[in-house]
């Protein structure tokens, strides 16, 4: 019976003791509890410092606002910034508003494309300060700000990275100096009579369009007064903004024209009033719209036409092309225009914008991006004929 009992106490003791074993914490449990701390932080590190378009390997998006889109002047710059986003391997959007007054539609636009989370923003502004908080905005998210054409001038120190621009002041100033050796305008100074030249400008608002007029109305100044004679007697007459009193007797008059608002009937009605001017020897419109209010007001542009035109004694020179500004020109009916590169303008707006994506610093605030004088003589030459656009 001792014996019985005694079996039956061991096996009892074996039975609890696999029980207890088969109640100890299984490892898989505990690998399931360390996954599920792992993803938490995970997502702590993430939060702290997110990753950067460039680090997902997902494409820049550049974000192009341009001062207007109705010049054809604008689709070039378009396709220029389009041929740099595919080169460079970037996203670019473009937009402009409907005409270079309209500065809330624009600032519209840039409040829309930086809802977009931009990795960068090329602007060409038509009111500095009317877009002061997105450019103040754009510093606080790190966002680079690239300008182009007029650029953003007087923007808040830091806010521009760098601007793609024809040196306008300087643009303007070549068509001074080629009317100045044309053999038509000299043979006018010579002529000892008073004479006139018209400048027709946009706005005077805008920086590009108030260099192209300061440059051309300066340079000619400069070059009259150096010429024998005529030390001091140049004036400079019609706004304010550009106005010069002569030091002795008049032998010059620059009268600069800006009209009311940049439409086409503004623009033709303000070249009709410098054409009537006594004295007329020469018209200079400033941009693309100032040189289409000319050939609005001279049967586009046939009315120079040196035989038997209405103006064949004026001298007309534009600014940009066109197509039927290029064919005044082509036809000699324009003694000439001064062309940008709007190509280049769009394509190094965005080559400098992806260059501040990836932190390289700007070797200039400014970059050039060229002018040249055309005419008939050179209009079909490769190096002007691929700057001119229809």
């Amino acid at each position: 019976m001792k014996k019985f009992l005694a079996l039956l106490l061991v096996l009892v003791m074996v039975f609890s003791l696999t029980a207890c074993k088969r109640e100890e914490p299984k490892p898989a449990e505990t690998t399931a509890a360390q996954k599920t701390d792992a993803p938490a932080e995970t997502t702590a590190a993430q939060t702290q410092a997110p990753e950067t378009t460039a680090a997902t390997g997902e494409k820049p998006y550049v974000a192009v606002i341009s001062k207007g889109f109705q010049h054809q002047f604008w689709q070039v710059v378009k396709k220029g910034a389009e041929q740099a986003g595919a080169d460079l391997g970037v996203e670019v959007s473009f937009d402009g508003p409907p005409s270079e007054s309209d500065i809330n539609i624009q600032v519209d636009m840039l409040k829309n494309a930086m809802t977009k989370n931009p990795s960068a923003i090329a602007l060409a502004a038509l009111d500095t300060s009317a877009v002061l908080e997105q450019l103040n905005e754009s510093m606080n998210k790190n966002i680079p700000v690239v300008g182009f054409d007029s650029g953003v001038p007087n923007a808040p120190e830091g806010s521009i990275y760098a601007t793609a621009s024809t040196n306008n002041y300087a643009a303007a100033a070549l068509a001074a100096e080629e009317l100045f050796k044309s053999e038509a305008f000299q043979a006018k100074l010579a002529s000892g009579e008073k004479i006139v030249v018209g400048v027709l400008s946009q706005d005077a608002t805008s920086e590009s369009v108030t260099k192209r007029t300061s440059g051309f109305v300066d340079k000619l100044a400069e070059l009259v007064e150096a010429a024998d004679g005529f030390s001091g007697a140049v004036e400079v007459v019609g706004h304010t903004n550009y106005a010069k009193a002569a030091e002795q007797d008049v032998k010059l008059t620059i009268d600069v024209n800006v009209p009311a608002t940049p439409s086409a009937t503004d623009m033709k009605s303000a070249a009709d009033t410098l054409l009537a001017k006594q004295g007329i020897v020469a018209i200079y419109g400033s941009n693309e719209g100032a040189a289409n209010g000319i050939l609005a007001a001279s049967s586009d542009g046939s009315d120079f036409d040196k035989e038997n035109g209405k103006f064949k004694d004026i001298l007309a020179i534009g600014f940009d092309a066109g197509k039927t500004q290029k064919t005044a020109v082509t036809n000699g009916w324009f003694y000439g225009s001064i062309t940008q590169d709007p190509y280049q303008i769009g394509y190094q707006a965005v080559k400098l914008a992806v260059d501040a994506i990836n932190g390289v610093p700007a070797e200039s605030p400014i970059v050039d991006t060229g002018a040249k004088f055309y005419n008939k003589d050179n209009i079909m030459k490769p190096e002007i004929d691929e700057l001119v656009y229809e």
